[in-house]
């Protein structure tokens, strides 16, 4: 397996704790997420696999059954952040994209 390709999305400072945005890899849309108290940074694909509209990174973002998740604002599944599997369909999963920060830059790698 080969390293990450890392890009930068934004700075450290213009993630909002606890709320997502969306950004561009590419053509691959993802959510990215600065979860409070910290500086947890986590990114899944933005599309959510059930509406198929580009949405994840607006859904709210909590711990549910001792798992980080984010709900989908439209039919409200829950998507492990970490893993980006769904809790309610072990079926479904987004993809989960590895992060970091440089120099208070915020990357996400594919």
């Amino acid at each position: 397996m080969s390293a990450p390709a890392w890009t930068t999305v934004c700075e450290l400072d213009a993630l909002v704790p606890d709320v997502g945005v969306r950004a561009l890899l590419g053509d691959t849309q993802v959510a990215v997420f600065r979860l409070s108290p910290g500086d947890d940074i986590f990114a899944i694909d933005a599309v959510d696999p059930f509406s198929k509209a580009p949405v994840l990174s607006r859904g709210i973002v909590g711990d549910l059954q001792g798992q980080l998740v984010v709900a989908s604002p439209i039919y409200k599944q829950h998507f492990n952040l970490r893993t980006g599997q769904c809790l309610e369909d072990d079926a479904v999963a987004v993809r989960a994209f590895p992060t970091r920060v440089v120099d208070g830059h915020v990357q996400v790698g594919c």
